[in-house]
Parts: C-alpha cells; structure tokens; sequence
C-alpha cells in the first residue's frame, strides 16, 4: 500500500505542478500587439487645364476651294487647314508651302502656283508669322529667341506644365533665368493665345 501511496503523491505533486506551471504561463503571456495601419497620404491632383478653342484659317492659292475660311482645332497643321480646303489643285508649287508648319487663330495659308518660284510678296507665310506661342513653343521654337539658350527654353517648358499656360508678357518673369532686359527684347516676338 505504501507503494500506491507514494504513486498517488506522486501524481497529485505532478498534477500540482503543471497546474502551476499553466498559470504562471498565463500570468507572464505578454501583452498583445496593437497593429494600427496608416494609409498613404492623398496626392494632390492637378487643377485641370484649359481646353484650348479651334481656330479659324483662311486658305488662298492653289487649292480646289479658294479663299474659304475653316475651323480647325487647337493644334493643327499646314496640312490640315489644305485637306481642309480640298487640296491641292495641279498647278500648286507645293515645295513652298510648309506642311508641318503650326497654324494659329486668324492664319492665311497660300499655296503659290508653279508659275511661282519665290512665295508672294506681302503674304503672310504658311506657317502663320514670326511670332512664337510660348503656350505652344517647342524648345527649338524658344531656343530662336534672343537671350533664350537650351537651359531657359526648357525652363519655360517646365514651368508652364506646371504653372499653367502664361497669360501676359510679364508672368515669364516668375522663370527663373529670364529678367527685365530679356523680357523687353521678347516683346514683339512672343505671343499667349
């Protein structure tokens, strides 16, 4: 008996002990983790920009529908304001009409004849004039600016994308690299429509 008495001490000591164990496992269980997940902050979203209004082109010369006017969208070309017109006619000297040329809000495209060898005189050029959109302008277009290199030309560039288009002549002031003596000299070779 005394060997079934040791066995039951025995086991209610081992009892004991795991029921021990089990709650100093509970008492020292560490705190729980609080996950908290931030979202990433809104991005500001652009202001939309203007939509640009078509153009109205007036096409002379050698084309099948003479001295129409057409409406255009913004943007458009030399040969688009001819398609518009119907054309060529077979006596046009297309080797002086500048097709790519940007065409701009009251242009005069004329197609001289092949009876023509120089573009007529008091004319205005295919591509609309000498004055350059800084709106519109390429870097080659800006880089023909007097006081205007590659670094400013670019400059403009980037400042429009994300100011806006320039509305008067001293807003390019705000681009850095240009000042009052380059602003003066750009006067009568820029424009903003």
């Amino acid at each position: 008996m005394s060997s079934s008495r040791a066995s039951l001490a025995a086991f209610l000591i081992l009892v004991t002990l795991i029921a021990l164990s089990g709650a100093l496992l509970l008492l020292s269980r560490p705190d729980s983790v609080e996950i908290t997940i931030n979202p990433p902050p809104p991005t500001a979203t652009p202001a939309p920009s203007a939509t640009p209004m078509p153009i109205v082109v007036y096409v002379t010369g050698e084309v099948a529908q003479r001295g129409t006017q057409h409406i255009l969208p913004h943007g458009s070309r030399v040969s688009d304001a001819i398609a518009a017109a119907g054309g060529f006619t077979e006596m046009a000297n297309r080797e002086l009409v500048n097709l790519a040329g940007i065409l701009r809000d009251g242009d005069q495209v004329h197609v001289p004849s092949v009876e023509t060898s120089q573009p007529e005189a008091g004319l205005p050029t295919p591509s609309g004039g000498s004055l350059v959109n800084v709106n519109t302008a390429t870097l080659e277009e800006l880089v023909a600016l007097p006081n205007i290199g590659p670094v400013t030309a670019q400059r403009i560039i980037d400042y429009r994308e994300q100011a806006g288009p320039f509305s008067e002549l001293t807003d390019l002031d705000d681009v850095p690299g240009i000042g009052l003596s380059t602003l003066g000299k750009l006067e009568e070779l820029i424009r903003f429509d």
